[in-house]
């Protein structure tokens, strides 16, 4: 078992590790991304993040206006031989790093190359990749803003079934107190039989104009006779008289007869 067995040894000897770490880490220092295989990214992570620390240390001691750091230069210019790319850590990559507390390197995997299926993987300084943290920060606003419309697409879902609970509970709340209250009886009145007898009555048609109704006809017949009755002066109402007494006795003297001849 690999009990408190650290490191890799990548199918090579020290030297050659040793080698291939060193180019590794001047390839990523000077193009701040290389593209290589993941147990070899990872390995460069592990050698290459205390380089980053130890430039950054003195980077911050020399601003603080105390001598230029020689020691540091010589400890790390055992693994990067190049000069250029020493004055690139100790100047442009620790001034970027500024007061992040490790984690300067990123490996994002690739997948499986052609050929020998090895793994594929980028590793690249963090400070310097200004595109992956803008497309990462928007993909967080992004995700924030659709969070922020699902919520108040929920809240509102809410709300519209709550008015909807009240709309309903109203309703019956209203159903159950017009069944309480009793309806409101008609009063009707009984029609009298003289009354019945003028609906029945067809209305009678005047010469003058069209259909007049029962009880107006009686009424202008009562006043047309109320009325000739006063017109007419008390000469003419005595002939008239006689001969009703006169009609009302001959009527008599006939029924006589008649009366005598079923006595005997």
């Amino acid at each position: 078992m690999r009990h408190r067995v650290e490191g890799r040894k990548l199918n090579r000897t020290s030297s050659h590790r040793r080698a291939l770490m060193s180019a590794l880490i001047t390839s990523l220092i000077r193009h701040k991304k290389i593209e290589t295989t993941t147990a070899k990214a990872k390995e460069t992570r592990r050698f290459v993040e205390p380089i980053i620390t130890r430039a950054r240390d003195a980077y911050k001691r020399e601003k603080a206006g105390e001598p230029i750091d020689v020691h540091a230069r010589r400890e790390v210019a055992k693994v990067i031989r190049d000069r250029e790319v020493l004055r690139i850590l100790f100047s442009e990559v620790a001034e970027a790093v500024g007061d992040r507390p490790g984690g300067y390197v990123r490996v994002v995997k690739l997948g499986r190359r052609l050929g020998d299926g090895a793994e594929m993987a980028i590793i690249e300084l963090v400070d310097f990749n200004k595109g992956q943290d803008e497309k990462a920060r928007r993909r967080r606003v992004q995700r924030s803003k659709e969070a922020q419309d699902r919520r108040r697409k929920r809240s509102k879902e809410a709300q519209a079934e709550k008015s909807g609970a009240e709309e309903v509970a109203a309703g019956e709340e209203v159903t159950e107190e017009t069944k309480e209250t009793p309806k409101a009886e008609k009063t009707t009145r009984k029609k009298t039989p003289a009354k019945k007898a003028r609906e029945k009555k067809p209305a009678k048609k005047t010469a003058d104009g069209p259909d007049t109704d029962p009880v107006e006809a009686e009424t202008e017949a009562t006043e047309k006779k109320a009325t000739k009755e006063v017109d007419t002066p008390p000469d003419e109402k005595a002939p008239e008289k006689e001969k009703a007494d006169k009609s009302g006795a001959e009527a008599g003297d006939k029924e006589k007869p008649k009366d005598s001849g079923s006595e005997s």
